[in-house]
């Protein structure tokens, strides 16, 4: 399975080959933990979720590395400002360790609700200031880095590759637009590696001083570097990451290796609300919790993301959200159907089945899809091609057992589909209990019928009467 996977410093889709045959690293931007994440945030992971899913898929061992930042972010990405986590804690009047312990704890127990598989490692950066600081050193005594009193800052110019990621020249970057006005800089697009301000309630007594932090840039180069090594294959973000934080990102770790950092840089899109920003001040940023007041589940969410490509902006509505969890109760009962009516629990090798056959077919197209940097729509296109064939009775009885195995393969990628609960009744004691239900009909027990019935529901067994008797499934 060769993947073509979009490039952001390229601009074009290339074919992906690990820098360690059958392997591959990667890291992840992750979720500043100053407030819950909103469902916006939450895009940005699961592709990240996704993409390791698919690299799994075709047969490669992943090192995934997702950080969270709780230090050093300042606000609106400005070099001058408060921090977030800071701002947060002035204004909830707590400590900012504090908001870090809740928020974390609450990202994680979102991050299982929406089925995201757990990274190798979630550095913090307040953890590993010792390898930011090194860093910061090695770039001054290389001269690509100068100290104005305790503060520190990258020389843009002495890094000629310097907005190859965004297509920014350094001409063009002036004070006075996005670029704050420092009188300290040499130039208004160098950035902080380092800060001080004895105010700073969270800082650290280095050799720049008794009160400085890290700039938000170095974190991510340090960490990575720690966990991954000097050159790793993949970096993601969502799309306000390019610039300046992925720019800044590679000018200060490849001036540190004199080398290359990262092969292949992917970045997500934004997520809009009805055809229109998303924030907090707009009262429309909304979490986990404000889907499920409304009926929907993280795994909704889940395949609603899924359904289009990473790469383009996709609009959230709640008339999206319904048709997405449609869409995946759909899938969910063509899989309990198939597991009702062949008794079978996958494990049929794909490969053997014959090349004509609807699930060869369709297994072809899931595949390409992705290969072709992650077309998710498309891949979830082929599933419903196959459900439809079996809708329709072109689904032969025989290939029942290959399209489980097909929808197992494909949960796996997405994992969107609802876990089956057996309700402690093996097939064969739902098959007794339905031929009681039958003999208690046929004695006009209707009670004892009902009765039987509702064991079966309460056990998640779905019953249908047919002209060819009953029909059963899980789920």
């Amino acid at each position: 399975m060769e993947l073509h996977l979009y490039n952001t410093l390229t601009r074009r889709k290339e074919l992906f080959r690990p820098i360690r045959d059958g392997e591959v690293r990667m890291y992840h931007c992750g979720p500043t933990v100053y407030q819950r994440p909103h469902i916006g945030n939450y895009r940005a992971f699961l592709f990240a979720d996704l993409l390791r899913r698919v690299l799994e898929l075709a047969d490669l061992k992943v090192t995934q590395i997702m950080n969270l930042t709780d230090v050093g972010h300042l606000v609106d990405d400005a070099e001058e400002g408060d921090d977030k986590l800071e701002a947060q804690a002035r204004k909830d009047k707590l400590d900012p360790w504090q908001i870090v312990e809740t928020v974390t704890e609450q990202f994680f127990i979102d991050m299982e609700a929406l089925n995201v598989k757990r990274a190798d490692a979630y550095p913090r950066a307040t953890d590993h200031i010792p390898e930011m600081v090194a860093m910061v050193e090695t770039l001054i005594d290389k001269q690509h880095a100068y100290r104005v009193g305790d503060n520190v800052y990258f020389d843009v110019h002495s890094f000629p590759a310097y907005g190859r990621l965004s297509g920014n020249r350094i001409e063009d970057l002036e004070a006075g637009a996005r670029l704050e006005v420092n009188d300290e800089k040499k130039h208004p697009a160098d950035f902080a590696l380092w800060k001080s301000d004895e105010h700073h309630l969270m800082k650290w007594d280095t050799v720049f001083g008794p009160h400085g932090f890290p700039g938000w840039h170095i974190e991510c180069s340090a960490m990575s570097r720690k966990f991954l090594g000097d050159h790793f294959d993949i970096h993601t973000g969502g799309e306000d990451n390019v610039f300046p934080h992925h720019e800044c990102e590679i000018a200060q770790s490849e001036s540190v290796l004199n080398g290359p950092f990262v092969n292949l840089w992917m970045h997500t899109k934004f997520l809009q609300v009805d055809g229109g920003k998303m924030g907090k001040s707009l009262g429309n940023a909304y979490t986990l919790d404000d889907l499920s007041e409304r009926g929907y589940s993280a795994l909704d969410y889940r395949f609603l993301m899924m359904r289009g490509s990473y790469r383009t902006s996709l609009n959230f509505t709640w008339e999206a959200l319904k048709g997405a969890a449609e869409a995946r109760r759909n899938l969910n009962d063509f899989r309990s159907r198939l597991l009702g009516e062949s008794g079978a629990e996958g494990g049929v090798a794909l490969d053997a089945i014959a090349a004509d056959s609807a699930v060869a077919k369709a297994r072809q197209a899931f595949r390409d899809a992705l290969a072709d940097d992650l077309n998710t729509s498309e891949s979830l296109a082929a599933l419903f091609m196959l459900r439809n064939a079996y809708v329709h009775g072109k689904l032969s009885a025989s290939e029942y057992p290959a399209a489980l195995t097909l929808l197992d393969e494909a949960d796996g990628v997405f994992g969107f589909l609802d876990a089956v609960e057996s309700g402690g009744l093996s097939d064969q004691e739902v098959d007794q209990l339905i031929q009681e239900r039958g003999e208690a009909r046929a004695a006009k027990d209707f009670a004892r019928a009902d009765t039987i019935r509702d064991k079966l529901s309460a056990a998640n067994i779905t019953l249908e009467d047919t002209p060819d008797g009953v029909k059963w499934f899980r789920g």
